[in-house]
């Protein structure tokens, strides 16, 4: 079959177009003809050797990808062939078909097409256990998200406003910002010119914010740290920006704040039954038009070199496709 093979864990140079074994189901997964595949900075991530897992070489990127059900493992009986589905696995999702564990697979709505179906599952289910599940987040707080314009980041803009916190966005760039008010931010802060900090206090009354979504790291996460407000929360979902940082420990003392870590995928590996139920949630109201995932753009298959650059290069506002079939 087609595919996007990655040869070496040495970045954007190691990809190739070529052909890869079919992937057969394990008893608990899915056989999908994949459609369509969106690329997120986890792949880019993970083909520069920068991701806490590294598959056997060579090996097939893509964590999120949508098409049909072709064939379904022994154990399965949630779906069956010709079903419509979106899925995630840690990578896999840049060929024709691909396998999945029926537990990260769900049913896509007929008025949810593929392209958009495809970037469903890793971005808002990262936002969905940030806000909902680890951040508890209540009716009128004080959000703000750091990334603001890429697709965890946009995702949680838009999941939070909907779900009625008041939003700021901060983003890396100026041509980010009208995206990000479009999603939902009722302010955006532009962390390569402005004083976050200046304008974090001028924004809450000198308050600060209740919870930090934090997809940056680096510097940026200890200014934040230092203007979280009593009780709040602050949530490293990433690192972007390259440093991971540290935290001195008085701070979330002296004003009795959380530190909550996030990883989705280990949640969705530990508690499938919890996910797969946030996922149909999540893309039932898709399908009503309450969230609205963003494709920057549509690509072929064998421009995936090119989508991986353009995450690279941060000029990317939500996710690219790949368009498969």
């Amino acid at each position: 079959m087609r595919a996007v093979l990655c040869s070496a864990f040495d970045g954007i140079k190691s990809l190739t177009l070529g052909d890869a074994a079919e992937p057969q189901p394990r008893p608990d997964e899915v056989l999908i003809e994949v459609h369509a595949a969106s690329v997120s900075y986890m792949d880019y991530l993970m083909v520069s050797g920068g991701y806490q897992m590294r598959p056997p070489l060579p090996y097939v990127p893509g964590t999120d990808a949508a098409g049909v059900v072709v064939a379904v493992g022994s154990e399965v009986d949630r779906f069956r062939p010709g079903d419509r589905v979106t899925c995630e696995n840690w990578y896999g999702g840049f060929a024709e078909r691909m396998t999945a564990k029926a537990s990260r697979t769900s049913r896509l709505p007929d008025n949810v097409d593929f392209g958009v179906g495809s970037t469903v599952l890793h971005i808002y289910l990262t936002a969905y256990y940030t806000l909902v599940d680890r951040a508890r987040l209540e009716w009128g707080e004080t959000v703000l998200v750091t990334g603001a314009a890429g697709g965890v980041g946009l995702a949680c803009v838009e999941l939070a406003h909907m779900l009625g916190a008041r939003v700021i966005g901060a983003v890396g760039a100026a041509a980010k910002t009208a995206i990000v008010r479009d999603y939902g931010a009722e302010a955006v802060i532009n962390y390569s010119s402005e004083d976050v900090r200046d304008r974090i206090k001028a924004l809450t009354a000198g308050e600060g914010i209740d919870v930090c979504v934090d997809n940056v790291g680096g510097a940026l996460f200890q200014t934040l740290a230092r203007l979280i407000r009593w009780n709040g929360r602050l949530l490293p979902i990433g690192f972007a920006g390259g440093e991971v940082p540290s935290l001195p420990m008085n701070l979330p003392l002296l004003k009795n704040y959380s530190v909550v870590g996030v990883f989705t995928g280990a949640w969705a590996d530990r508690f499938p039954d919890e996910s797969s139920r946030a996922a149909d949630k999540i893309l039932q109201w898709i399908s009503e038009g309450k969230l609205r995932p963003h494709v920057d753009r549509v690509l072929p298959l064998e421009r995936a070199a090119e989508a991986m650059s353009a995450i690279e290069s941060r000029s990317v506002a939500g996710r690219i496709v790949l368009q498969v079939r």
